[in-house]
Order: structure tokens, then C-alpha cells, then sequence
């Protein structure tokens, strides 16, 4: 997944819990370009169910979601709009 895509921010949300899980992520993707992507790593449970969502709603394009070999999750999100 992040092999073919240019990866400009990255954050770990894995000492978060809901709901500072998606505060954080939507404040990371506030800084950034439109068209740039955010790598969140976060837990597994609720923050990989609800960020995912939440990117959606927010009007985000949310690329991929993966486990990663230490049992966290790490999603792509590109930003769409302010």
C-alpha cells in the first residue's frame, strides 16, 4: 500500500483513546496540504473502526488500512478538503 504512495506526514495515535484518537488525526490533517497524505498508526479496536469513518465523514479519502507485524494498524488518508 505505501509502496506506490508518497507518504507526507506521519503520526502514532497508539497512546490515544477515543475521542482524541480522531482529534488528533483531524489536527494533524488541519496542517497539511490539500492532496497530501497522513499515516496514522494506531491500536487495534475502536480507533481502527472509528478514524477510518470519521476521515469519511470529515470528506477525506481514506487510501488503505493495514496491520502492521507489531498488531498496529496504520492508515493512509488523503486530504480532500479544509
Amino acid at each position: 500500500m505505501a509502496n506506490e504512495i508518497t507518504i507526507d506526514e506521519t503520526i502514532d495515535i497508539t497512546d490515544s483513546v477515543c475521542p482524541m484518537t480522531f482529534v488528533r488525526t483531524k489536527a494533524a490533517l488541519e496542517e497539511m496540504e490539500i492532496g497530501q497524505v497522513l499515516s496514522v498508526i494506531m491500536n487495534d479496536g475502536e480507533p481502527a473502526e472509528n478514524v477510518p469513518r470519521s476521515m469519511k465523514d470529515e470528506g477525506q479519502l481514506v487510501l488503505g488500512l493495514r496491520q502492521l507485524e507489531n498488531g498496529t494498524y496504520q492508515m493512509l488518508v488523503k486530504k480532500l478538503e479544509e
